[in-house]
């Protein structure tokens, strides 16, 4: 299915937000997650379905200073 991740178009299997960051290698990190502009708690990402299309933004928190 081809969707939009962080501005870039993907091809991806996942169904699923939870199912799109464990493809993506994201699935052991702390991250903030969106689908189309708008915000999907950790603990939705399960039952969060994709569809064609969509938006995904996956935000990694930085440390520095």
């Amino acid at each position: 299915m081809n969707i939009e991740v962080n501005g870039k178009r993907r091809d991806v299997q996942a169904a699923t937000l939870a199912a799109l960051l464990e493809e993506l290698g994201y699935e052991d990190r702390l991250v903030a997650t969106a689908l189309n502009r708008n915000f999907v708690r950790a603990a939705d990402r399960q039952g969060t379905e994709l569809k064609a299309g969509d938006a995904v933004e996956i935000l990694v928190p930085r440390q520095g200073g």
